[in-house]
């Protein structure tokens, strides 16, 4: 191993989890920055020794992401170790099969090698190591799933190694990975874990509560009473029975949907699909209010004027006509107008002003907070900020991957100290560590919230700073993500003992 290695010498735990993979087919759990793709490293070194002439395919969920990992191992392994190649869309199948034929290590998004295999362009009988990386996304019809299942079928040698910072919270969940992946053993450290504390620096978390304006209040009540009508309307009509909130909303309008598709066009199931599109965008106007900028509040406002103005829809056109819509978006001006904004943004700029030109991550939710926040940043000496968000495959709005590499590039050379980002930068991405991380929302996901913390404290201390509006959903996706954060771990040991149990089942049944 050591002699293929250049320069690095594994960490206990990753030496602990390296041995484990090796015997079995292995879900690794490492937060952001820990070191997995090292782990994946050694392990292609391992199988590559043990059956020369064979292949390894690494496989990630985006383009970047791919080509992340095959500069990574160029970097660590001689140049005569392997042909290393990148399968990407650009490349024909044509060309991807004769690639396949000669190259020892493939690195692609799945999308590209599912398609080759349902064409049958090659087969994975000579694959000795099939690596997933984001592998929390093995679920549902996910091309991750489909290449598994015919990996295990055709390989004459498999092993699988999965990889991610959190596969989630739910046990359930976290079976249907494992039983996607045929994983046999999941190895879990968190920053606490003793074998990794020892390498990590300080992390210093900073909770930031922050009043809810009185004229936010006000703007929140008028809102919930147009809310509370509709949500009236669709317990009247029989469709929504349990809680109503913007996820229950959501599966509703699609089961909703989903009847009036099969040619059912009832009447009252209508007027509900009406009702529940309204209650949802009044759901979202509340979270911008309450979580997001006055602006971004009242630029939804005006989209949806605009769409009754256009008759695109007859409920939207009975919406705006309320004397509630119309208050909000008269308030909203009118408090614009004075230069009055949520207060998360002053105080957002008094701590990137505290912090002192160093280098930042502030994550956020929306595309259109994330542009008020970098033009506000801006203002301030000494910051140089870019918003860093992913491209929109529905308008072709947003950065295309290669403007994303560019403020990659210049974040790590210091051309940009801050970096306003959406959820692209919460997944694998090569982004440098940094001083600093801040929410400036809570969110309620712990797969998404341990992704965006391990973005710090790994070489030098760093900071994790959130932004909580009192009163608002802020403090409720605080304590859910915590509350899941903790469960993870109880999740993955009760995973753990069934795989262990079933393991135990097989000997016996083969003894």
């Amino acid at each position: 191993m050591s002699e293929f290695l250049k320069d690095i010498t594994p960490r206990e735990y990753q030496q602990k989890i390296f041995e484990t993979c090796i015997n079995k087919n292995c879900l690794v759990v490492l937060p952001t920055g820990l070191g997995k793709t090292l782990i994946a490293l050694m392990l292609t070194i391992k199988r590559m020794q043990e059956y020369p002439g064979k292949k390894v395919v690494f496989l990630a969920p985006t383009k970047p992401l791919a080509e992340q990992h095959i500069i990574s191992f160029k970097k660590y392994l001689p140049e005569l170790f392997a042909d290393m190649q990148l399968f990407t869309g650009a490349i024909n199948s044509i060309e991807r099969k004769k690639i396949w034929q000669t190259a020892d290590i493939i690195f692609s998004t799945p999308q590209c090698v599912a398609n080759d295999l349902r064409k049958e362009l090659y087969s994975l009988k000579d694959v000795c190591l099939l690596i997933e990386d984001e592998a929390h996304r093995c679920v549902k019809n996910y091309d991750y799933n489909y290449i598994a299942k015919r990996y295990i079928t055709q390989a004459d040698n498999p092993r699988i190694m999965g990889l991610t910072a959190s596969p989630g919270n739910e046990a359930s969940k976290i079976k249907e990975i494992c039983k996607n992946l045929s994983i046999e053993e999941v190895e879990l450290r968190t920053r606490d874990s003793p074998d990794v504390k020892k390498y990590l620096q300080e992390l210093e978390f900073e909770k930031i509560m922050i009043d809810f304006p009185i004229e936010f209040q006000e703007m929140k009540h008028v809102l919930l009473k147009l809310y509370d009508r509709y949500v009236e309307e669709l317990r009247y009509r029989k469709v929504l029975f349990g809680p109503a909130n913007k996820i229950t909303l959501i599966k509703l309008q699609q089961t909703i949907m989903g009847t009036l598709a099969r040619g059912n066009h009832n009447y009252n199931y209508l007027l509900g699909a009406s009702a529940c599109a309204q209650a949802i965008k009044l759901q979202h106007a509340l979270e911008l209010l309450e979580t997001q900028t006055l602006e971004s509040f009242n630029k939804y406002l005006k989209t949806l004027f605009n769409q009754a103005a256009k008759k695109q829809s007859k409920g939207v056109v009975k919406l705006v006509a309320n004397p509630e819509f119309n208050f909000l978006f008269m308030q909203s001006n009118e408090l614009l107008a004075k230069k009055k904004e949520h207060p998360k943004l002053q105080r957002l700029e008094e701590i990137i002003k505290k912090e002192n030109q160093k280098r930042i991550i502030v994550f956020t939710q929306f595309r259109d907070t994330a542009t008020t926040i970098s033009e506000k940043l801006n203002k301030i000496e000494g910051i140089k900020a870019k918003i860093f968000v992913g491209q929109t495959k529905k308008n072709g709005t947003g950065l295309s991957q290669k403007d994303q590499k560019k403020i990659i590039e210049d974040f790590s050379i210091g051309e940009i100290n801050v970096l306003v980002a959406t959820s692209i930068a919460e997944e694998g991405l090569d982004i440098p560590e940094v001083n600093a991380v801040i929410f400036y929302e809570p969110i309620p996901s712990a797969i998404r919230a341990i992704q965006r913390t391990g973005r710090t404290a790994r070489l030098k201390k760093g900071k994790l700073i959130m932004l909580i509006t009192k009163g608002t959903r802020d403090e409720s996706f605080y304590h859910v993500s915590r509350a899941r954060e903790k469960q993870m771990g109880r999740a993955i040991d009760t995973v753990k003992q069934g795989l262990a149990n079933n393991i135990k089942e097989e000997v016996q049944k083969t003894l």
